[in-house]
């Protein structure tokens, strides 16, 4: 079979037969046996094997750090030298270090796995002789796909049959606008968007049905083996922005900490090794070496906490972009909605009710046969006419240029041509109209009683569109281009309610500094009525338009305070979250709609529902397993906890590391020997970080939810500096104690100044970790429980035997009276000084984002 999926590369030159002959498999599907085996002969159907990252290779991304890479070297040089124990040492610190980061990534990525398959695509394939739904992933050569509007093409694939099938290919052909496909047979040489009888992975289905034959898939089809260069990137993240910009601020402090601190030492005649070896060591500690792992586990424990409430996240940088959303952009069905459309009349032109609509407008969506959208349900749920006389006989489906769907339908006796879309869109193709009488007169005299007619009924609330008819020729194709001359005939209204809880869920969203900004196709009247209703006061519309002809400055002033899009064209999403982003917001975007992927993509947070079209829920960092605000509302609250638990790590891993740092860094400038062994110094970065693997489950305080949070690296630096420097001072106490009242040798320095470091970056951990007194924010229970288990491990460790190993010695009982008076006063200034800090840098932040959103 592999043979012959190779001499398949060009397959749109053969019959669909000679093609089933040489995938070895016939019309009526595969057998389930013989797909399994196809599967492990061809492969999962994806274009990149996550799998291939083995837990081998996750656990050597571990050691992938310079500095960590450098340290190891420099230790292996070490025991080159002869100082074996020492090199061996470092280099278990090392590896236990890696190992937990191992284990917490390799979990995180185990949960994350399992939740994505709750929202994996499938699709129809004929198994055994039956339809049966099973996931696109594990599509094979031979099998046969029935696929309709919305679904993604699972395969390079060869057309069976189809029905007014339109295919975007712009994922790598860049062509703007649908193509059409049918059945044919078509020369071997014709480049990929000539081959119009076949189908390729990455395109998607606009509008029709077709029954494909899969012959490639993955890596082996056309846009497998390009992917690399056209598969589209998701933009970068506010999150993972501020990751970057964090780890190259680091970067640059590590840098001159380790040039500087080899300099002077190498300066003071210290070993040369030895003082590389501490400068290494020291970059380490400053590292916060867990930061990957920690954001992982934070964000795959919010995925998990998120699923419980029906969220699932696809990609896990979304939950801190979902905390950090401002702005929520979103289509008002079934969100703002009950999404239950409903037929509300069938009107002619005077706005009477009419038999003769109510049948063409039931004819339409009947008898259309590409993507059943809730309007033609809706249609057809009121009317049950008899079709045994009408037969389809073409159909130029809907597309959102046109913006209307017609049928050519015959009766036996002639064929007539039915369009049905939005109000202006049919008017535009009609030269007169139908009246109730039945009589048909010239459209000019009528049209300003019509458009008059559907302002009424949108000021009503209700969703209008036209009705149009024309005699087709029997025996004669309708084309795109006979969309012309036609009789309009009238009016089909909906109504969608808006759901009874929306006022008190947008009002929650509100509370949470979230904007909601609803973009729709809808007419700027239906969308005033719907803004109304849901207690918006002189709601601001902007429409397509208007847009059309603003340019981005002026847009990007007036989006900032529009309440609804309307009218808008499906690329005009995408430009206004650009808009939008470019403002300084954090944008989430919700859609379910074949032209909802590119905004989708664009938006910071792409939100879909797990009933939406595939290519919409491809596009999404976010699938909602219940459709509502009142879901989303809780995976922002969980984002927002989410992103607080990753910075508290942030803010004590940067903040204890530098004072600690920067204490050893001075005491090395004036004491005789080193102020920590460097197996001493990865040994104290180890413990310390220990208890904030348990950071994700930790408590989240109520102020921390209230409004968006975002990545702000002046913040960090100023925090770093401010409790880094205020450790340093009870560290230079502690040396103080150590050398001029204990009169401590090297050994004993070392022990004292390892235990209180470790005792102290301990504790102040429950002190930064929130902004409210400690006693008002108590830490979680498992936070709790790691703190305490390394507390005691630390002050019991010098009189164990492993105290040799790492050059510890017992130290005099007076030593820990003044250590506790040390630590006391440490987390006594921390707190008086965290109350100062927040309220200077609470001021700062009103006047940057003030800045930022305002002038």
């Amino acid at each position: 079979m592999g043979q012959n999926n190779q001499s398949l590369a060009s397959f749109w030159n053969f019959s669909v037969n000679e093609v089933l002959a040489k995938l070895s498999c016939t019309g009526n599907g595969l057998s389930s046996s013989n797909a399994a085996l196809r599967l492990k002969t061809y492969g999962h159907n994806i274009l990149k094997d996550n799998k291939n990252k083995s837990a081998l290779l996750l656990f050597l991304f571990q050691f992938k750090s310079p500095v960590t890479l450098l340290l190891i070297i420099a230790s292996l040089l070490s025991a080159g030298l002869g100082d074996i124990p020492d090199t061996a040492i470092i280099l278990t610190i090392v590896l236990v270090s890696s190992i937990l980061s191992f284990l917490q990534e390799r979990g995180a990525a185990n949960a994350v796995s399992g939740l994505l398959k709750m929202v994996q695509l499938h699709c129809t394939v004929l198994r055994d002789g039956k339809k049966a739904e099973i996931p696109v992933d594990n599509v094979v050569p031979g099998d046969i796909v029935f696929l309709t509007a919305g679904d993604i093409i699972p395969g390079d694939s060869l057309i069976i049959e189809s029905v007014a099938l339109y295919i975007d290919e712009a994922a790598f052909t860049g062509e703007t606008y649908p193509v059409e496909k049918s059945a044919a047979v078509l020369p071997a040489d014709l480049p990929l968007s000539k081959r119009t009888n076949s189908l390729f992975m990455g395109s998607h289905v606009v509008s029709g049905t077709t029954k494909i034959l899969v012959v490639n898939t993955g890596k082996n089809t056309a846009f497998g083996q390009i992917s690399a260069s056209l598969q589209l990137r998701a933009p970068e993240t506010d999150f993972e922005r501020g990751v970057r910009r964090f780890g190259y601020m680091l970067m640059e402090i590590t840098l001159l900490l380790v040039i500087i601190i080899f300099a002077i030492n190498v300066l003071l005649h210290k070993p040369v090794l030895d003082s590389f070896l501490f400068s290494l060591a020291l970059a380490v500690g400053l590292t916060p070496q867990l930061l990957p792992a920690i954001i992982s586990v934070n964000l795959s424990t919010g995925a998990r906490r998120m699923a419980q409430k029906q969220v699932i996240v696809k990609r896990l940088s979304s939950i801190e972009n979902i905390g950090s959303m401002n702005i929520l952009c979103s289509d008002k069905t079934g969100t703002i909605t009950e999404g239950k459309v409903k037929l509300k009349g069938a009107l002619d032109i005077d706005g009477n009710e009419s038999k003769k609509v109510l049948e063409y407008a039931w004819l339409n969506a009947s008898m259309q046969q590409g993507f059943h959208n809730p309007i033609d349900e809706a249609i057809c749920a009121v009317q049950h006419s008899d079709t045994g006389k009408q037969t389809l006989k073409f159909e130029i489906p809907y597309d959102f240029i046109r913006k209307r769907l017609t049928v050519q339908i015959s009766d036996g006796s002639g064929d007539v041509a039915i369009t049905k879309g939005a109000l202006t869109n049919v008017l535009a193709i009609c030269t007169r109209v139908e009246l109730a009488d039945g009589k048909v007169v010239s459209l000019d005299g009528k049209k300003a009683g019509i458009l008059k007619q559907y302002e009424l009924l949108s000021n009503a609330g209700l969703r209008t569109l036209g009705i149009a008819y024309k005699a087709a020729g029997t025996g004669k194709q309708f084309m795109r281009d006979d969309e012309k001359e036609m009789i309009f005939l009238g009016f089909v209204t909906f109504f969608d309610p808006p759901k009874a809880d929306v006022k008190v869920i947008i009002d929650k969203l509100r509370g949470l500094g979230v904007a909601l900004k609803i973009i729709t196709g809808d007419n700027a009247l239906v969308a005033k009525s719907l803004a109304l209703q849901i207690g918006v006061k002189s709601p601001k519309i902007l429409t397509g338009a208007k847009m059309q002809v603003m340019s981005s400055a002026a847009l990007m002033h007036k989006a900032l305070t529009t309440d609804i899009f309307a009218e808008v064209e499906p690329n005009q999403k995408e430009r206004i979250i650009n808009i939008l982003k470019k403002a300084g917001n954090v944008v989430g975007f919700m859609g379910d709609g074949i032209n909802d992927a590119p905004a989708l993509h664009t938006a910071d947070v792409g939100i879909s529902v797990d009933t939406a079209v595939d290519v919409a829920k491809e596009a999404a960092d976010i699938v909602l397993l219940n459709r509502g605000l009142d879901v989303l509302y809780d995976g922002i609250i969980e984002g927002r906890k989410t992103f607080t638990n990753t910075m508290k790590y942030i803010f004590m891993a940067t903040s204890a590391n530098f004072g600690n740092m920067f204490s050893m860094a001075g005491a090395s400038l004036f004491l005789p020997f080193l102020p920590l062994l460097p197996k001493q110094i990865l040994l104290t970065n180890l413990l310390t970080d220990f208890p904030e693997m348990a950071i994700a489950t930790d408590r989240v305080d109520a102020i921390n939810i209230q409004s968006p949070q975002r990545w702000d690296l002046g913040f960090i630096r100023r925090f770093m500096i401010t409790f880094g420097l205020l450790s340093s001072v009870f560290d230079y106490l502690t040396f103080g104690i150590l050398l001029l009242v204990m009169h401590s040798t090297e050994k004993v320095f070392q022990t004292g100044w390892f235990i209180e470091s470790v005792i102290s970056a301990t504790l102040i951990v429950l002190v930064v970790r929130t902004r409210l007194p400690f006693l008002k924010s108590l830490p979680g229970k498992y936070l709790a429980i790691a703190t305490v288990i390394i507390l005691v491990s630390v002050v019991i460790l010098p009189l164990t035997p492993m105290a040799a190993w790492f050059g510890f010695v017992r130290i005099p009982t007076a030593y820990y009276g003044w250590m506790l008076l040390v630590i006391a006063a440490y987390l006594l200034a921390a707190e008086t000084i965290k109350r100062r800090f927040y309220k200077i840098m609470d001021k700062y932040l009103q006047q940057k984002w003030h800045k930022v959103f305002v002038d």
